[in-house]
């Protein structure tokens, strides 16, 4: 078993965690919200004061941030994860944040001989507690090779994407997708419930024909529809509006370095742009669908 460090125990990283206690790994955790800290140490991790102090000693160091320079400065700034790391040690980032990020980290962490990928995940938090998530890794082939058990131990598909940064375009192309679908679902429901129809024998229809799709089968927007999914519990819970607007961002700034067209992420991301604006950004994403109801309450 592994001595593991985990840094960032959101929705995502905290049942990520805990899976791998479950595991039998050692496990160290580091989270500036005490709550989130106890949570996992009451099932078995140890803590301590500092990302550094709990990473020394670490075979592998797993991290959960916001953003790319969240990234960049817990491994590179002035009190970085590179001055405390061993040779050899195996660093997993599976934030989801810029592909340049991921290649600066990667390129000076080999330096030291610490060996990186970026594994971004698909599956949102139900996959991340159940241990069934989708693992995007871009790295060397040792590299994916080194990380490829501990992946196991929370997620249920594993692939390997290329090279570092790899993993963070294939994560950004399957959101700008998912943003897509879950807009073009929503308001496909809305038309049908303003035409009369019962919007589960619309969804009952469409999962039968050629517009099935993802979001109709496993996420559907439409309160009352699916039992267990956000929209059936006021929107709570899963991927945060604003999470799928920073997602957009990344997949928008990539498009426009490619010079790839992508005008259906880019009218998805000014959709959830207006829609976080209306003060829905802590909610899950598939409340887009409110933005096509004809009610006042948006």
């Amino acid at each position: 078993m592994a001595k593991i460090t985990f840094i960032g125990l959101g929705n995502m990283g905290g049942p990520m965690a805990a899976n791998l206690i479950g595991a039998g790994h050692e496990v160290c955790v580091f989270d500036l919200v005490p709550d989130a800290v106890n949570e996992l140490t009451g099932k078995g991790a140890t803590t301590a004061k500092s990302a550094q102090l709990a990473a020394r000693n670490a075979e592998i160091v797993i991290s959960m941030l916001p953003a790319g320079k969240h990234v960049i400065d817990l491994y590179l700034g002035e009190q970085g994860l590179i001055n405390v790391l061993s040779e050899g040690a195996l660093v997993i980032d599976s934030s989801t944040i810029d592909a340049a990020s991921a290649q600066k980290v990667a390129g000076s962490l080999a330096q030291h001989q610490i060996q990186f990928v970026d594994a971004p995940v698909s599956g949102g938090v139900g996959g991340a507690i159940a241990g069934t998530l989708t693992f995007i890794v871009g790295g060397s082939k040792s590299e994916f090779s080194s990380a490829q058990p501990i992946l196991s131990a929370m997620g249920k598909n594993i692939f390997h994407a290329g090279d570092h940064g790899a993993g963070q375009i294939a994560k950004i192309c399957n959101n700008m997708l998912l943003s897509v679908l879950m807009v073009g679902t929503s308001e496909a429901l809305q038309m049908g419930i303003d035409n009369g129809l019962d919007p589960k024998v619309m969804s009952d229809i469409m999962l039968q024909s050629s517009g099935r799709n993802w979001t109709l089968e496993l996420y559907n927007p439409c309160p009352g529809v699916s039992d267990n999914v956000p929209s059936s519990n006021d929107y709570q819970g899963g991927f945060m509006v604003d999470l799928m607007k920073k997602d957009l961002g990344l997949a928008m700034d990539t498009a426009i370095k490619s010079h790839s067209s992508t005008p259906m992420g880019a009218l998805a991301q000014s959709l959830y742009g207006i829609h976080s604006s209306q003060g829905h950004g802590k909610q899950d994403f598939s409340s887009i669908f409110k933005m096509f109801g004809h009610n006042t309450d948006k």
